[in-house]
C-alpha cells in the first residue's frame, strides 16, 4: 500500500512530532512511504487567483504538479496536526486550497460535487489543549470538518479519527498511551 503522511506542526522537538515518529516507525517496510512536512518545505498556503491566472484553473497549477501526484500515488493518508482556533493549522488549509482544487480532487455534476479521490482512505490525527468535554459540547468541528466536508466531497473515507485533548494538562502516562496506541493502529495497517 502506498501511505502519504502530510505533516503540519512547526516544533520538531513537540508531541506531534513524536506522533509523527510513532506512526511512521511502525508502518510495515512492506508498504510504501511518503512524507510532507509543510512547515519543514516552507510551504506557501496563500491562495492567489486573479483575471490572468483564473480561479477555475487551479487545478494546472503547475507549483503544486508534486504534490497532486503525491494524492494521486497514495492509497492511504494520514494527517497529523493540532487543532489551533477550533480548527487545522492555517498552512494546512492552504495546502488544501492549493491542492485539493476543482478538477483535481473534486467536479461538479450540476449541483452535486463529485468526489475524483476515490477508493482512498484518511487517517485523521490531531491533538488540542480544550478539555476533551468542553470540545464535544462546544468545538464540535476539531478535525471533523476535514473528515466530513473536504475528504468526503473529495471521494477520500475516513478510515479513523485520534484525538488526544488538553494535551498541555495530560500526563506523561497519557501522552504515552495515545502515542502506543498509534503506533498499534500504524503497524496494523
Amino acid at each position: 500500500m502506498n501511505i502519504l503522511v502530510i505533516y503540519t506542526y512547526p516544533n520538531h522537538e513537540g508531541f506531534n512530532h513524536a506522533i509523527k515518529e510513532a506512526v511512521i516507525n511502525n508502518i510495515e517496510a512492506s508498504h510504501q512511504l511518503k512524507i510532507i512536512d509543510l512547515y519543514e518545505e516552507n510551504f506557501n498556503p496563500v491562495l492567489f487567483f486573479d483575471a490572468d491566472h483564473k480561479r477555475r484553473y487551479l487545478d494546472l497549477n503547475q507549483e503544486m504538479r508534486e504534490y497532486r501526484e503525491a494524492i494521486e500515488w497514495s492509497d492511504f493518508i494520514i494527517f497529523i496536526f493540532p487543532i489551533w482556533w477550533s480548527s487545522m493549522p492555517a498552512i494546512l488549509k492552504g495546502f488544501i486550497d492549493r491542492v485539493f482544487a476543482k478538477g483535481f480532487a473534486y467536479r461538479y455534476k450540476g449541483l452535486i460535487p463529485i468526489g475524483l479521490l476515490k477508493n482512498k482512505k484518511a487517517w485523521i490525527i490531531n491533538t488540542h489543549d480544550s478539555p476533551l468535554l468542553y470540545a464535544e459540547l462546544f468545538q464540535k468541528d476539531y478535525g471533523r470538518v476535514l473528515s466530513k466536508q473536504i475528504l468526503k466531497m473529495c471521494g477520500i473515507s475516513t478510515f479513523k479519527h485520534s484525538s488526544l485533548s488538553y494535551v498541555r494538562g495530560s500526563s506523561e502516562k497519557k501522552r504515552k498511551k495515545f502515542l502506543t496506541r498509534l503506533s498499534l493502529i500504524s503497524s496494523r495497517l
